[in-house]
């Protein structure tokens, strides 16, 4: 649909016309003009041959009205690659876990799931410290070795 946006050379139209009358001419086509297309607001077309009526929303909305429609907004805060990039990484680490022995996933789960020191599962296990420390550094490099590949 085209628009005419052209304000009509009224000098032409009524040449007996004052520059006066030419003048609130020009400024009353520039004011409809203004109304029908410049200004924000939305409006109801009428469609006579199918009978309906369409809603077109202004062309400038508002907030509120937007977060009512449920728009989503990009995060300035949020680094969209460095997001990508980190569930890329999670995926690998998941597929990573599923090779790990029965034993090497328990400790996994316990230190970094349910959030247990290495003391405490050490106690559970009925063994050092120390020997939990070197089991988790151990898992950690297969589990580096397994994300590369």
């Amino acid at each position: 649909m085209t628009v005419n946006r052209r304000i009509p050379n009224y000098k032409k139209m009524y040449p007996s016309a004052s520059d006066e009358v030419i003048k609130v001419l020009k400024q009353g086509a520039r004011k409809a003009i203004y109304q029908e297309y410049d200004l924000k607001a939305e409006t109801f077309v009428l469609d006579d041959e199918k009978e309906k009526a369409y809603f077109v929303p202004s062309r400038e909305d508002s907030l509120e009205r937007l977060i009512e429609a449920d728009m989503q907004f990009c995060d300035e805060k949020i680094d969209v690659e460095e997001t990508a990039v980190k569930e890329v990484m999670i995926e690998k680490l998941l597929d990573s876990l599923k090779f790990l022995a029965q034993e090497e996933k328990e400790l996994i789960n316990a230190l970094f799931y349910e959030e247990r020191s290495e003391r405490e599962y050490a106690e559970q296990l009925g063994v050092y410290h120390n020997a939990v420390h070197k089991r988790k550094n151990r898992i950690i490099k297969k589990l580096k070795v397994l994300m590369t590949k």
